[in-house]
């Protein structure tokens, strides 16, 4: 990485370098000793005091606690909660809209059980409710939604118990909508409503033509998976009106899919689901309810652009265009504004989450000390190589470049014929990249790098091995290339000297981050520190709380990290809620249908035959089983 060493380091720089002021939404800074620190708003009363990650670790550790660790601040959460449901009712009032507004959180976000209870009980102030997308959704949601004025919005496939579940829901006084998404759950659902004696609440999930650009553009359009085309829609229609049951139909409803970058996309959305809503009045059904789905972006990157990982507006911008959306459609007919409801999970819950581990080791592309004087047998392909060390300047990177690769070749094909032998072509290796690292820092120079030059600096970054795992904690970041802020959390005010993609601990290519947000494009290197012999060098993945959960598995039997729910007071006084611990060996094995009791029989069975053929004493076979017995109750993360 290009380092001035006359200018001095600041906090400013860091600020800078990892855009923490630009994704952190203001929860998140750079402490003046250099730590990264969380600031939790607490309502009308301000914010409290900035809390230092490192202390959180720190506290965490003297109980126990080790790392990887996910901490959760049901802070944050309780003011992303704030933030939706204020910007719309806001809006709502300043563009005098007659309906109201009634969010509805999607479980299969984040469908930890805290999650569900704190957004549930932070959320009843403003009737926020619950979406299920599944039976055990439902049932999940039954258990914690008991606010009469929230809706419970049930999508997905249904079943027969699904149904009558939500109906028996909806007859205690849950506020249940049933959205019909494929064609043939009406007659289902008119049956089972007969049955119970309940008159259904129901709702159509529509398929628009508009789509979004983004991961998820699939989401909408014509071939999206779910929802009714307009001639299924109406079928819906006549076969309520003939069934006497019309004034069923309650809610349109309409997903284009999760992290819409694009404003635009939402405006045209709403102004086509608007139209449909216009005209089912029209037809005949009550309606009374809009529900938007969600997409309400998170800007990962910072960089308030239409990328996927990021977002060109802001919560009000949203908010505006919806509602004058709706209005656009709605006064000119003469219809009555209609409740929105909105499903946004990733923006609720993604800044609430935090994902820390420790870096447990580092390779690096550098070379050995080479001796200045070659042996008389060295062979020509690496004294080739010493020549174009010592002819490198800046007025020739780019020949020197070709060169190097040149006699790279040339020394691994003598390897292959016999003629040169291991350590020659270890030598002729460490050369090579010594001439390469020289040209990727003269090219910083350059006013002008030619474009085979310009990522060398990533070809020769460092590999930083990080105690997680990519597939458990971060799944999508390897499944749909998402990207996270990614960044130390402390030693902030000393200039990193060192640049590094991040491998975890799995035995997988795949298990790795070598893409990172940036302002201007995407960096295949993220800009770290020297570790130090003995000093723990943590690094923190942010808004990891949508989704990563939920969607983790358990390659290579990896499982569950530590998770600490955080409580600050309005003086910075934290305090450790509900400790969840990360799962043990023995838990992720019993996941995959071994059974630890038999397991421990087994090994036992195995280490006294041992005994018997003498390979072991009976003295070592106590030692030995006790250390299995250990593996199977300890962390399945790298524990010091």
């Amino acid at each position: 990485m290009k380092v001035d060493s006359l200018d001095p380091w600041t906090v400013d720089n860091s600020v800078e370098m990892y855009g923490i002021r630009t994704w952190g939404a203001g929860y998140f800074d750079i402490a003046a000793d250099g730590n990264v620190q969380v600031r939790l708003p607490s309502g009308n009363n301000g914010d409290t005091a900035p809390v230092k990650l490192i202390d959180l670790v720190a506290g965490l550790r003297d109980r126990g606690l080790m790392l990887p660790l996910v901490l959760r601040f049901g802070g944050i959460l309780g003011d992303r909660l704030r933030l939706i449901n204020g910007s719309f009712n806001a809006t709502m009032s300043k563009l005098n809209y007659q309906g109201v507004y009634r969010g509805v959180y999607p479980i299969k976000v984040n469908q930890q059980q805290q999650v569900v209870e704190e957004i549930t009980r932070c959320g009843r102030q403003w009737h926020h409710g619950l979406e299920a997308g599944s039976k055990a959704e439902l049932v999940a949601a039954l258990a914690y939604l008991h606010d009469p004025e929230a809706y419970l919005v049930c999508n997905g496939y249904k079943d027969e118990e699904f149904i009558r579940l939500a109906l028996y829901a909806l007859k205690m006084g849950v506020q249940t909508v049933i959205v019909l998404e494929m064609p043939g759950e009406l007659a289902l659902v008119l049956k089972v409503a007969r049955e119970l004696g309940v008159k259904p609440r129901l709702g159509v999930r529509v398929k628009l033509s508009s789509r979004v650009g983004g991961r998820w553009t699939e989401s909408g359009g014509d071939r999206s998976v779910f929802g009714l085309t307009p001639v299924q829609i109406i079928d819906v229609v006549d076969s309520l009106r003939e069934a006497g049951m019309l004034d069923c139909f309650q809610m349109l409803h309409y997903h284009l899919g999760s992290q819409i970058p694009n404003i635009d996309h939402i405006r045209q959305a709403i102004a086509e689901a608007s139209r449909f809503y216009v005209d089912l009045v029209r037809e005949g059904a009550p309606m009374g309810v809009l529900n938007i789905g969600g997409g309400l972006a998170v800007d990962y990157d910072g960089s308030h652009t239409n990328f996927p990982s990021s977002s060109n507006y802001e919560i009000n911008e949203y908010c505006s265009d919806i509602i004058e959306g709706v209005m656009a459609a709605t006064d000119p007919a003469g219809i009555q504004h209609p409740t929105i409801i909105s499903e946004s999970g990733r923006a609720l819950i993604a800044y609430h989450s935090v994902l820390l581990f420790n870096v447990l080791d580092a390779a690096r592309y550098e070379s050995h000390q080479i001796p200045e004087q070659l042996a008389p047998t060295t062979p020509v392909q690496v004294r080739n190589l010493k020549e174009v060390d010592e002819l490198l300047s800046s007025k020739n990177l780019q020949e020197c470049y070709h060169d190097a690769m040149h006699y790279r070749t040339e020394l691994r094909n003598a390897f292959l014929g016999g003629t040169v032998s291991l350590r020659q072509r270890a030598v002729g290796e460490q050369l090579f990249w010594r001439i390469v690292s020289r040209i990727a820092r003269e090219a910083q120079t350059l006013r002008y790098v030619p474009e085979e030059l310009q990522k060398l600096e990533a070809t020769l970054s460092d590999t930083y091995y990080g105690n997680f795992s990519v597939f458990q904690s971060l799944p999508d970041s390897w499944a749909i290339g998402q990207l996270f802020p990614v960044m130390p959390i402390h030693r902030l005010a000393e200039r990193p000297t060192r640049i590094a993609t991040i491998a975890d601990i799995t035995c997988d290519c795949d298990g790795k981050i070598d893409r990172f947000i940036d302002l201007h494009d995407v960096k295949d290197a993220l800009a770290v520190h020297e570790i130090r012999c003995g000093e723990e060098y943590i690094l923190g993945v942010f808004l990891v709380g949508a989704y990563q959960e939920t969607l983790g598995d358990l390659h290579n039997l990896f499982g569950d990290t530590n998770i600490v729910n955080i409580n600050v007071d309005s003086h910075g006084q934290f305090e450790f809620g509900e400790e969840m611990h990360g799962d043990t060996v023995a838990d992720v094995l019993s996941y995959v249908e071994y059974e630890p009791k038999e397991m421990l029989e087994r090994f036992r069975e195995l280490a006294e035959n041992a005994v018997r053929s003498q390979r072991i004493s009976p003295a070592e076979r106590r030692d030995i089983l006790d250390a299995y017995d250990a593996g199977l109750r300890g962390y399945t993360y790298f524990e010091t």
